[in-house]
C-alpha cells in the first residue's frame, strides 16, 4: 500500500510529462498489486503444497558471511548511536545542499534513428533557389557512412497543417540499423554546418513533436513577446535578443523570422469613399478575389478534388496602375474606379502575423549549447528581469523548462500530500507515534544515495529521475517496516532479553530477507542503468540509476543506522508500548 500511494502522484502529471510517465506509473502499481495477491494467495498455497516435506536445512555459506560481516559493524553502530545519527544528518544535509547544483533537463535526448532538419531561407527565396539548395545537400548527406535514406519537402503540401512558403524546407535523414548513432550523427552536423546564412537545424522526430506541442516551436526555448504594434514588437524583440545574447550557455539566439516583402497596399480615402457609400469592408471584398483569389467550386482529377480558384492576372496583380483602374459597385448606385477613392502602392510588408491569445505576437528563438536547461533558462529570467519592455508588452519564457517546472512544482507537491498517507498509514499499522516517525525518519536514507547516483552519471537531474527519487522512497519504508516489525514480535516473543539484545537479534534475523528484497529490486534494474540512455530506455535509464543509488544507501543505512536510532529513542525501553 504504502508502494503504491508514493507513486500515486505520477498518476496526476499532466501534460508531455503525464503522457510519458503515466503509463509507467500504471505498470508499475499493477504489478505491485499483483505481486501482493500472489503472495498473499499463491505463495501460502504452494508452500503448504511443497514445505510440508521438507527438510530444515542450515544457513548456506553466502548467509554466514552476510551475518558474519554484519556482526562485525553492528555492534560498533549501537554503541555510538549520536554518532550515527550525526553522521547520517550531515551526509543528508550535504546531499540537499548539493541538489541546486545539479544540472537541470526535461527529457532527455531520444537515440532515435530517423533525423529530421529544418531549413529556413529569408522570405521571398524562389522555389527554384531552395530546390537547387535542397538537392545539393542531399547529394551530401546521402553519402555520410551510415545514411539509409534521405527526402525532402519543400513548401507548404496540399492539406498541410503548417503555414510554410517556400523559403522553408524539411529534410528527413534515415540511419541504417548498425549504423554508428554518435559518428553519423556528427557527420549530419558537420555537412549542416556548411551552408551558414540560413537557419537550420538537426533534430529527431520524438523530440521536435515534443517541442511544438510545448511552445509551437522547434526550439527548446522561446520567449513569446505580446503586443499591440508590429513596429513595437520588432523592437521589443530586439531588446530580448540583445539580452539572451549574454546568457551563458545559450545557443543559437534568433528572432522568429519576420521579414519584410512588397506587397499591394491599398488606403481608403474617407472623404472621397463616403461620396459612394463605400466602406473598408467593400474594398476588400473587391480587391481580395483578385490578389489572392476565391475558391468558386472544384472538380475531380481521378480520385483527388482540385478547387477551383480564381484569382487576378500575375500582371494585374503587381501593378498598382492597373488595379486603380479596377470598376466597384457602390452601395448608393453606380460604379466608381477603385483608384477615385482609394491610393494604391506597392510597399514593404511583413511576411507572416502571428496571433497568441487575440493579441499580435512574435517569438525570440533559443537552444541550449554547452549547459544544462535548468541554468540556461534562470539566466534568461536573469536576463529578462534586467530590461524594461514599453507598456501594453509582455514577455513569457515558454518551451521545454516550463513544462518541467510545472511538472516538478507538481509532483512536489503531490508527492508531499503522498508521504503524508503514508506517516498516517504507519501510524495505523505500529499504533504508536514514535515508531511511525522512526520508520518515516528513514525515507531521506535514499535520497542521499539517489543524489549521489545523478552525480556520478553526469550530474543532470531530469524529470526521469524526480521520478525515479518518488519510486525509491517507497522501497526505503518497506525496508524499515521490515525491521520494526520483527523488533515488535521479538518484544512479545522474547520479553525476557534486553532492549540492545533485542535489537541484535533482529537485526541479524531481518538481515538477509532486506538485502533480498533490495537485490531482487536491483537486479532487475541493473541492466538498464548498465547499458546507459540507449535507444528505448532514455527515459528509464536516470530512473533506474537513481533507485539503484538509493536502495544502497537506504538498505545500509536502514541495517545501521536505523537500529541506532531506535536505541537512542528509547526503544525497547516501555515493552507496553511495543506491544500495543
Amino acid at each position: 500500500l504504502i508502494v503504491v500511494l508514493v507513486f500515486l502522484p505520477v498518476f496526476f502529471l499532466d501534460g508531455v510529462s503525464g503522457a510519458f510517465f503515466r503509463p509507467l506509473a500504471t505498470a508499475y502499481i499493477v504489478a505491485i498489486t499483483a505481486s501482493l495477491l500472489v503472495a498473499l494467495t499463491v505463495t501460502p498455497a504452494l508452500c503448504l503444497a511443497w514445505l510440508p516435506g521438507q527438510r530444515e536445512r542450515g544457513p548456506r555459506r553466502t548467509t554466514l558471511w552476510t551475518l558474519r560481516a554484519y556482526r562485525a559493524v553492528l555492534p560498533t553502530a549501537l554503541a555510538h548511536p549520536r554518532l550515527v545519527g550525526v553522521g547520517v544528518g550531515v551526509a543528508l544535509l550535504a546531499s540537499l545542499a548539493s541538489v541546486p547544483l545539479l544540472g537541470e533537463s526535461f527529457l532527455p535526448d531520444f537515440q532515435e534513428r530517423d533525423f529530421l532538419m529544418h531549413w529556413v531561407e529569408q522570405p521571398g527565396t524562389s522555389l527554384t533557389a531552395m530546390r537547387r539548395i535542397t538537392e545539393r545537400v542531399g547529394e551530401e548527406l546521402v553519402q555520410v557512412p551510415g545514411v539509409r535514406s534521405f527526402g525532402a519537402h519543400i513548401g507548404r503540401a496540399e492539406a498541410a497543417d503548417e503555414v510554410v512558403g517556400p523559403n522553408f524546407t524539411e529534410l528527413w535523414v534515415g540511419l541504417e540499423d548498425g549504423a554508428d548513432h554518435a559518428d553519423a550523427l556528427s557527420r549530419i552536423h558537420a555537412v549542416v554546418d556548411g551552408y551558414p546564412g540560413l537557419h537550420r537545424d538537426v533534430q529527431t522526430y520524438l523530440k521536435e513533436r515534443i517541442k511544438e506541442v510545448l511552445s509551437g516551436t522547434s526550439a527548446t526555448l522561446a520567449v513569446r513577446i505580446h503586443g499591440p504594434d508590429l513596429e513595437g514588437l520588432k523592437e521589443a524583440a530586439q531588446t530580448v535578443h540583445r539580452a539572451l545574447t549574454t546568457v551563458p550557455g545559450i545557443a543559437d539566439p534568433r528572432i522568429e523570422v519576420q521579414a519584410l516583402v512588397p506587397q499591394v497596399q491599398v488606403a481608403l480615402r474617407p472623404e472621397a469613399s463616403e461620396l459612394y457609400g463605400l466602406s473598408t469592408r467593400d474594398i476588400r471584398d473587391a480587391v481580395t478575389p483578385l490578389l489572392a483569389g476565391t475558391v468558386e467550386g472544384s472538380v475531380r482529377d481521378g480520385r483527388r478534388s482540385v478547387d477551383v480558384v480564381v484569382i487576378g492576372e500575375d500582371a494585374l496583380r503587381a501593378d498598382p496602375t492597373a488595379l486603380a483602374a479596377l470598376w466597384v459597385d457602390a452601395p448608393t448606385g453606380g460604379r466608381v474606379r477603385l483608384g477615385d477613392v482609394a491610393d494604391l502602392w506597392i510597399g514593404p510588408s511583413p511576411n507572416v502575423i502571428h496571433h497568441d491569445g487575440g493579441s499580435r505576437r512574435i517569438d525570440v528563438l533559443a537552444d541550449v549549447g554547452d549547459s544544462d536547461l535548468g541554468t540556461v533558462a534562470r539566466g534568461i529570467e536573469v536576463a529578462l528581469a534586467g530590461i524594461t519592455l514599453p507598456p501594453g508588452y509582455s514577455a513569457e519564457v515558454l518551451g521545454e523548462q516550463k513544462e518541467r517546472a510545472a511538472a516538478t512544482r507538481s509532483l512536489t507537491w503531490l508527492s508531499l500530500g503522498a508521504l503524508l498517507a503514508v506517516f498516517l498509514v504507519l501510524h495505523a499499522d505500529f499504533g504508536d507515534l514514535r515508531l511511525a516517525g522512526l520508520v518515516f525518519a528513514t525515507l531521506p536514507f535514499a535520497l542521499i544515495g539517489g543524489v549521489v547516483a545523478v552525480w556520478s552519471t553526469g550530474g543532470t537531474l531530469s524529470l526521469g529521475s524526480v521520478v525515479g527519487f518518488v519510486t525509491v522512497l517507497g522501497i526505503a519504508t518497506r525496508n524499515g517496516i521490515l525491521l520494526v516489525s520483527h523488533l515488535r514480535h521479538l518484544a512479545i516473543e522474547a520479553p525476557e532479553l534486553s532492549a540492545r539484545e533485542r535489537v541484535s537479534r533482529a537485526c541479524e534475523e531481518r538481515v538477509v530477507p532486506i538485502l533480498m528484497t533490495a537485490s531482487s529490486a536491483g537486479l532487475a534494474l541493473l541492466p538498464i542503468a548498465w547499458a546507459g540512455p540507449v535507444a528505448g530506455h532514455e527515459i528509464e535509464h536516470p530512473m533506474a540509476v537513481v533507485i539503484l543509488g538509493g536502495l544502497v544507501t537506504s538498505t545500509l543505512l536502514n541495517l545501521l543506522c536505523l537500529p541506532s536510532l531506535y536505541l537512542a529513542a528509547g526503544g525497547g525501553s516501555d515493552r507496553a508500548t511495543m506491544v500495543a
